[in-house]
């Protein structure tokens, strides 16, 4: 199994800056890509930034020039340094990871979830 942990998150005033960061621990053989999605309530989640191991990063146009996401591939980290937050980007950020891990001897594909954590940006 993988699990991503995250921290971070918490309350903004509008004009602020706060960084989530996430460690995926594991029988993790590699990780090709890592990113935080974000859900509000009768929203589908969406895509916030990912970075793969190559550091190739996508960002949603909405965070485009405020966020930055960013990769440490020795420590299976990823860090989402978000600035100029807006009340919009009030939300449930989430983590994920994807890869291959080993499970009881064959390789195996992993695409894992954080648990989430709560970012709200007041006005």
């Amino acid at each position: 199994q993988v699990q991503l942990v995250e921290s971070g998150g918490g309350l903004v005033q509008a004009g602020g800056s706060l960084r989530l960061s996430c460690t995926a621990s594991g029988t993790i053989v590699s990780i090709s890509a890592m990113g935080w999605y974000r859900q509000v309530p009768g929203k589908e989640r969406e895509l916030v930034a990912a970075i793969t191991n190559g550091a190739i990063t996508n960002y949603a146009d909405s965070v485009k020039g405020r966020f930055t996401i960013s990769r440490d591939n020795a420590k299976n980290t990823v860090v989402l340094q978000m600035n100029s937050l807006k009340p919009e980007d009030t939300a449930v950020y989430y983590c994920n990871g994807k890869g291959i891990y080993m499970e009881y001897g064959p390789l195996a594909n992993f695409d894992s979830w954080g648990q989430g954590t709560q970012v709200t940006v007041s006005s």
